[in-house]
């Protein structure tokens, strides 16, 4: 093989390794994607799954409760010899004892009634559970309504780059006509520096409306957890594939079922369980109980001998804590002012969703009524522009009348784009106000 088709063996061998690297950095993705790559990866849904798994391990730790308590103990330790002294203090005798000790220890207790303090407790760590559960859901469609804002601010951007990129190249063809023209004698420089003008305004534009996407792309591989250099493109179908909304009574009947909502109930449920905790503390305890005691010497002689004794124990325990009978009242108090503010965050979070989602359904119409005002707008200004240009050609206006005809289309193919995401974001708005995002 000589040298020149190794040479190009090795060039069509580079192509083909740049444009599977330049194809593998781009990303279509859709929105169903979008939102399982943001509950996958998005580093605030990490946290709260932590809190899950915390909350979950600590039903485990209330369970432990209903296990018998077992302590084992093993001392080691040195006697000194006993002074017998009178009781008026005038003499006194040294008794010579053994001087080293041991004692091996075992004990176990085990609770058999607190009021049901140990079930309460149980319920209550499972309750948090819910709770943690609940926030993780809410705030997982909140985080997806973010990201989504994120994903449709980039559809909107790359829908202005097209339309931007259009522009300039309608402005280069009338420039190329203004040329025309002025090498004619038909149109003074000042139209040519117009034209000129507008396009570099133009282009100025265009590389604003590229800069910003890329701060985009950047938000979205972070939330979604892709690596840096991914250029993620957006799914075209997301405009057609939008269901027509419910009404708003089906949204508002929903709200019933918002994660919102259901952390408030709950909320209220676990002062209910703290409740009646706290008033097991005016009852009393009974526990069960066993010990094994094997220890040396024996000082309980005379003279002490240097041999072990074993003893042990079993029995019950009633246990009353006294102070409980005027402590607890306060703390009664505190759990029911705590409870009565839970409620009334309950009626509050109540109204709060219901107007959220008004406010979200009128959105939403208020975007398919612009979107369809919108397109009839960017129709008129097409024909407008096309007028105005046709009159340009002939000499019967003047650029200023073509620019602001030109600058009238942009505006409003822009409008038209962005139009159609705004349904798109208002619809999953409203699913989310509702809770079924």
């Amino acid at each position: 093989m000589t040298l020149k088709k190794l040479l190009l063996l090795f060039l069509c061998i580079a192509a083909t390794v740049d444009i599977n690297a330049q194809y593998v950095s781009q990303k279509k993705i859709s929105v169903q994607e979008l939102f399982d790559l943001t509950r996958q990866n998005h580093p605030n849904l990490m946290v709260s799954k932590a809190d899950i798994a915390i909350a979950k391990q600590g039903i485990e730790v209330a369970k432990d409760a209903m296990l018998p308590n077992i302590t084992t103990g093993l001392q080691g330790y040195y006697i000194g010899d006993p002074l017998i002294i009178d009781k008026d203090f005038s003499n006194s005798t040294k008794v010579d004892i053994p001087h080293f000790g041991n004692t091996f220890s075992a004990d176990a207790s085990e609770l058999i009634w607190k009021a049901g303090s140990v079930r309460n407790n149980i319920r209550s760590q499972s309750l948090r559970s819910e709770l943690a559960e609940l926030s993780y859901q809410n705030n997982e469609q909140g985080i997806k309504l973010l990201v989504l804002g994120y994903y449709l601010d980039l559809y909107k951007l790359l829908n202005q780059k097209g339309v931007y990129q259009q522009n300039i190249k309608l402005a280069e063809q009338r420039l190329d006509n203004i040329n025309k023209f002025y090498n004619q004698g038909m149109v003074t420089r000042n139209d040519v520096i117009r034209g000129q003008l507008q396009i570099s305004n133009l282009k100025l534009a265009l590389q604003v409306v590229e800069n910003n996407c890329q701060i985009l792309n950047k938000q979205l591989t972070v939330s979604l957890g892709l690596q840096e250099d991914t250029e993620i493109l957006p799914d075209p179908s997301v405009i057609s594939s939008i269901p027509q909304a419910l009404s708003m009574d089906d949204y508002k009947t929903e709200v019933q079922q918002h994660p919102a909502v259901q952390i408030a109930k709950k909320s209220v449920d676990l002062y209910d369980l703290s409740e009646k905790i706290t008033r097991a503390d005016m009852l009393p305890t009974l526990s069960a109980f066993a010990g094994n005691r094997l220890a040396r010497p024996i000082t309980s002689t005379s003279p002490a001998v240097d041999m072990f004794t074993n003893s042990w124990s079993a029995g019950f325990s009633l246990n009353f804590n006294l102070d409980a009978l005027y402590k607890t009242p306060k703390r009664l108090k505190q759990i029911q002012f705590e409870k009565n503010k839970a409620l009334a965050q309950e009626n509050e979070t109540m109204q709060n969703l219901d107007v959220s989602v008004s406010s979200a359904y009128i959105k939403y119409n208020e975007a398919i009524t612009q979107n369809t005002t919108l397109k009839t707008n960017m129709e008129l200004a097409d024909e407008n522009y096309r007028i105005m240009n046709s009159k340009y050609n002939n000499q019967l206006a003047i650029l200023l009348d073509l620019i602001d005809a030109s600058n009238a289309k942009l505006d409003a193919e822009l409008q038209f784009a962005n139009s159609e995401i705004n349904i798109v974001y208002s619809y999953y708005k409203l699913l989310r106000e509702s809770g079924n995002l």
